[in-house]
């Protein structure tokens, strides 16, 4: 998945995106509403993590503008405010969730998977396509019970595959969703990380197939 996250504390940032890479999560980082508006206009993301005091104005400004702008991307907000009315009006103002800071960052994980299985309309984290089982959260694939362990990227990609099945994913799609703008990196990359998984899903009714100029499609033949 690709989170965006706003954040002005430059520390907390640093460990909240450790973290979210552990789990095999892009991640694109802004510390001022500015910056947080140029990702998300140019950007797409499957959640935003906001903090509410920042630099250049309120993370509820935001909130509002992107809500009012009709995104449905989850936003999960991190705030130092405690009071009931302060939980309650960014929820209010669109937020999916809040996480009263200081946090842990096992719960912050939690509640971003719940957040995305909620968006999703899951309420288990396996999926289920012809002879192949997939579970994103533990990063397991398994095809005609075998169980394969995906590295980070693999996993992000076929996550991103599974939950969109027949639909084609150009090249340049893939690698914004796969890599953070910090990284530089070709649309070869890409190419590597489908190999891999078609090697993976070779024995499976799954097929990974190539639309020439178009892009990549997950097909159940």
């Amino acid at each position: 998945m690709k989170f965006l996250l706003v954040e002005d504390n430059q520390e907390l940032a640093e460990a909240v995106i450790g973290r979210m890479q552990l789990d095999g999560h892009v991640i694109d980082h802004a510390d001022k509403i500015q910056d947080a508006i140029a990702f998300s206009e140019t950007g797409e993301y499957d959640l935003i993590l906001l903090d509410i005091m920042l630099p250049d104005g309120d993370g509820r400004d935001f909130l509002k503008q992107h809500r009012a702008a009709r995104r449905n991307t989850p936003v999960i907000v991190l705030t130092a405010r405690s009071q009931v009315s302060d939980r309650i009006g960014v929820l209010d103002l669109g937020a999916d969730d809040y996480v009263t800071k200081p946090f842990d960052h096992a719960e912050l994980q939690a509640r971003c998977r719940a957040v995305l299985r909620r968006k999703a309309g899951a309420a288990q984290s396996e999926l289920r396509m012809g002879d192949v089982r997939f579970d994103p959260v533990a990063g397991r694939l398994t095809v005609k019970d075998e169980v394969i362990d995906l590295r980070n990227r693999e996993l992000r990609l076929l996550e991103l595959l599974f939950n969109a099945p027949g639909q084609i994913f150009p090249k340049q799609k893939l690698v914004d969703r796969l890599f953070s703008y910090e990284e530089d990196v070709s649309e070869n990359a890409v190419e590597v990380y489908i190999a891999r998984l078609r090697k993976h899903l070779e024995p499976s009714e799954l097929k990974i197939t190539t639309h020439r100029g178009l892009g990549y499609r997950l097909d159940n033949v």
